[in-house]
């Protein structure tokens, strides 16, 4: 499948479950496709950009391993996407990396995650935290920026920063999650 063919097949794609999840496995089935489904993401400006996104984010969600050999061009273009359909489903493949990466149970991913990956995954979360985007994006980027911070010391007490001044002028969604964030890095400490 060319890209311009897989351009068009996302035109299919829509916010159901059962087509972000066929284009997945078509994906998963092809992986050859993943470098032209990243193509069409990074047309950031395209109105198909986010549902490339959304297959992405899916094809992730039933196995993270295919995106391996691609992390240098999903980390390196990542910060360009700007549409907040989007950049939801990109924070939540961020989210993904980091919890597979952060996991006490061994994952290929630990070793494929380079340190530049890992900065480059920082960046963008703090950009996503500090910037008028939708709260989905930021919970997933907060606990992200929470798991990398694990092994990246000044993490912590920058997001921590940041939550507790974005904390009373933020949605109810927004607190909740850092509630819980700011919970975790307070009982670290001790």
């Amino acid at each position: 499948m060319t890209t311009e063919q897989l351009y068009n097949e996302l035109n299919y794609v829509n916010h159901s479950r059962e087509k972000r999840l066929f284009y997945a496995n078509l994906v998963i089935a092809n992986p050859d496709l993943i470098p032209r489904l990243l193509d069409i993401l990074f047309m950031v400006d395209d109105k198909l950009s986010p549902r490339a996104a959304w297959v992405l984010e899916f094809l992730c969600s039933q196995d993270i391993e295919p995106i391996i050999p691609y992390l240098d061009n999903f980390t390196l273009n990542f910060h360009k996407v700007h549409l907040d359909s989007a950049v939801r489903p990109v924070a939540k493949i961020c989210e993904a990396l980091a919890t597979h990466y952060t996991s006490k149970t061994s994952h290929i991913i630990q070793t494929a995650l380079t340190e530049t990956h890992k900065e480059r995954i920082i960046e963008n979360c703090f950009d996503y935290m500090i910037t008028d985007g939708k709260v989905a994006s930021k919970a997933y980027s907060m606990t992200t920026l929470f798991m990398l911070g694990k092994t990246v010391n000044w993490v912590h007490p920058e997001l921590k920063i940041i939550l507790e001044r974005d904390f009373h002028i933020q949605s109810a969604a927004f607190k909740a999650r850092a509630r819980i964030i700011l919970k975790k890095i307070n009982k670290k400490k001790r």
